[in-house]
């Protein structure tokens, strides 16, 4: 029996993972009280205290923008570290944070509401549908171009809400998951290169940055063992390093290329045209291919979840069968001889815890309306 249950806390992780994404797929995102709608409230109170008056030098700015990212995350990841130790408590707090921090249904929804536009030939319903997921000016936007802007979404979200947060739950449990979580919201919040956030911003995008750092490649990667593989690695190395951003770059050119279809090219962002460098490869991007990005996303979950049930399987049948474990005896562990002497040392016990985002462009009211303004 003692060895039943210290196998099955082995799995607590990919069982937690699981039970994360069922409620997700069960529920969907909340669509009203959602925990990140009053984090972004009390994102925006801490700037108004911190951001102080506009005689403060860059220096001053920069100073006040890190205080103001550690006053936000630091504090939560403390709570949510204690309340994961909590017993039976914890692994459920465990399971209905990592449920707030991933979205994948409704990120599926979202997009599915642009193909059902096309559908219908309604173009200006489908110009409305994506406006709810990029950041981008959609007014003008051309079938293509509608769908262009989805498709990235599609691929970028899949990083920024889903498997980056799974990644981290995986390496440090919630407080990790949090921690990412909240990070790229104030990245979405502060995080642009304009007058007032430039450097009072500056923390929160670099933190956003280092974070997604490996989730993006892993994701990458993911990409490209799902879908065409050459191709998505061929673009991920010859066209990542042209995208301004460093992570969504591999992210969508893997993903483009695994698709096989054109992404990036001219965009319109508050008003001015960007000319972003191509993406992928292929044919242009059509409104079927909304269909096929979603379940490129879809399939590269059931891929983690495999991966991480797997992982957690060989480390768990490595730790119960290996021949170097320690016996424990009333409490004390005995390890091998030295020079004759039997030593016995004290032993305490471990417990093992387990779009770059613009989705908030003026507030953050509603994380279901203005959660996917990624790309």
């Amino acid at each position: 029996m003692m060895q039943v249950a210290e196998f099955m806390h082995g799995l607590s992780i990919p069982l937690t993972v699981l039970a994360a994404v069922s409620l997700d797929r069960l529920l969907g995102e909340p669509r009203r009280f959602h925990p990140l709608s009053g984090f972004g409230s009390l994102a925006k109170r801490i700037e108004k205290i911190v951001y102080g008056g506009v005689e403060l030098s860059p220096a001053s700015r920069h100073a006040r923008g890190i205080v103001a990212v550690c006053a936000l995350l630091l504090p939560l990841a403390l709570i949510a570290a204690w309340l994961q130790q909590l017993a039976i408590f914890g692994v459920l707090f465990s399971v209905v944070l990592l449920y707030f921090a991933i979205a994948p249904r409704s990120l599926g929804e979202h997009a599915v509401r642009v193909a059902e536009a096309f559908s219908a030939s309604d173009l200006p319903a489908a110009r409305q549908a994506v406006s709810m997921l990029v950041s981008r000016d959609t007014t003008k936007l051309d079938e293509e171009g509608v769908a262009r802007a989805t498709v990235e979404s599609v691929l970028e979200n899949g990083n920024d809400a889903i498997f980056g947060a799974l990644f981290w739950f995986v390496v440090a449990g919630a407080p990790g998951a949090l921690l990412y979580r909240l990070s790229n919201t104030l990245d979405a919040m502060w995080g642009y290169r304009n007058a007032r956030y430039n450097e009072f911003g500056w923390a929160a995008a670099r933190l956003d940055d280092v974070l997604n750092f490996v989730p993006a490649r892993l994701t990458a990667l993911s990409y490209a063992l799902i879908g065409h593989t050459r191709s998505a690695l061929s673009c991920w190395r010859q066209q990542a390093p042209t995208w301004d951003s460093p992570n969504a770059g591999p992210v969508m050119a893997a993903g483009a290329g695994a698709l096989q279809v054109q992404l990036g090219g001219a965009a319109i962002y508050h008003g001015v045209l960007e000319q972003r460098p191509s993406l992928g490869c292929g044919n242009a991007v059509a409104a079927a291919d909304i269909a096929r990005a979603v379940q490129l996303v879809r399939r590269t979950l059931y891929l983690w979840l495999g991966a991480i049930a797997c992982g957690a399987l060989l480390l768990n049948c490595y730790e119960h069968n290996s021949p170097v474990r320690p016996e424990l005896v009333e409490g004390r562990m005995s390890p091998p001889a030295i020079s004759g002497a039997a030593i016995s040392i004290s032993s305490g016990q471990a417990s093992t815890g387990s779009a770059r985002t613009e989705f908030i462009v003026e507030c953050v009211d509603s994380v279901v309306e203005a959660g996917w303004q990624h790309a």
